[in-house]
């Protein structure tokens, strides 16, 4: 199956009231592993890359080019997207490696100037075919940014969406940016009002925090691309310490490395057959 664009996952998920995966990858074994269970669970999967991931690597062209190999060798279909760029210079350069979606963050910016700023970028990216993803309503937990506690409206989504012309909205309905505990509670009926309104799929970010039996809810009530990272990332770090632990003398970093990408793969095949459905 060739590398997809997301609009191809997305947009029937959305018309059908599915949720799909949206799973961030931090390395290389982040993409094998995340394909790896999309493969066994035999579900379309969306490969993100944050530009916090860009600068952990120094640049976004090495674990970008890598996931897109990835992705293009999958049996199943796989969008790879830009998440959370806060930057028009670091869109520009996700489309010119080959990105078929881009997440712009403009919520830290005043409404209007956020507003102006999403409208450019989208009608930059559209004029190339890019789907586009924008917030509103400061999703808590980044980098002390964001207020926790706010909700995104349902008439200013619905107008936000107008005048920015994206294609997704993530929305602030409860959830929170990395989170190690899963306790998050969201308000199922602003999703649903959220839904009733906005014509675009909505998106939930900070979906690690949240329990598996409330992202099914959260699915049913309208959302439909479900964002998680630090609940994978945990995922594969307690599966290298614990063979770290067992393995005292383990020097080769493959070792634990396929340790780690095992448990994160069996993680995404139970996530998407099992609560994302």
């Amino acid at each position: 199956m060739p590398l997809v664009r997301i609009a191809d996952i997305v947009t029937p998920a959305a018309a059908d009231r599915r949720p799909v995966g949206a799973f961030n990858v931090v390395q290389l074994e982040h993409a094998e592993a995340i394909v790896a269970g999309a493969e066994q669970a035999g579900a379309p999967v969306v490969l993100q890359i944050s530009e916090n991931c860009a600068r952990y690597h120094g640049a976004l062209a090495p674990i970008g080019a890598a996931a897109l190999a990835v992705a293009r060798a999958a049996a199943v279909p796989v969008a790879v997207h830009l998440d959370h760029a806060t930057t028009a210079e670091l869109v520009r350069e996700a489309v010119e490696l080959g990105f078929g979606s881009v997440m712009y963050d403009a919520s830290a910016l005043g409404h209007d100037d956020n507003v102006a700023a999403t409208r450019q970028v989208a009608g930059w990216c559209h004029d190339r075919g890019v789907w586009v993803e924008a917030e509103l309503g400061e999703i808590g937990g980044k980098d002390g940014v964001h207020a926790p506690g706010a909700r995104t409206r349902p008439d200013e989504a619905a107008a936000y969406v107008e005048s920015t012309a994206v294609d997704a909205l993530a929305v602030a309905v409860g959830s929170s940016h990395a989170m190690l505990t899963r306790d998050a509670v969201l308000d199922l009926e602003l999703i649903a009002d959220l839904h009733a309104v906005v014509p675009v799929p909505l998106v939930l970010h900070g979906s690690s925090g949240v329990p598996d039996a409330t992202l099914t809810a959260a699915a049913r009530r309208g959302m439909t691309k479900i964002n998680l990272a630090t609940h994978l990332n945990r995922v594969f770090t307690e599966a290298v310490r614990d063979h770290l632990t067992r393995e005292r003398h383990t020097a080769d970093p493959r070792k634990y490395g396929a340790t780690g990408r095992t448990a994160l793969g069996r993680e995404v095949t139970r996530l998407l057959t099992d609560v994302l459905v």
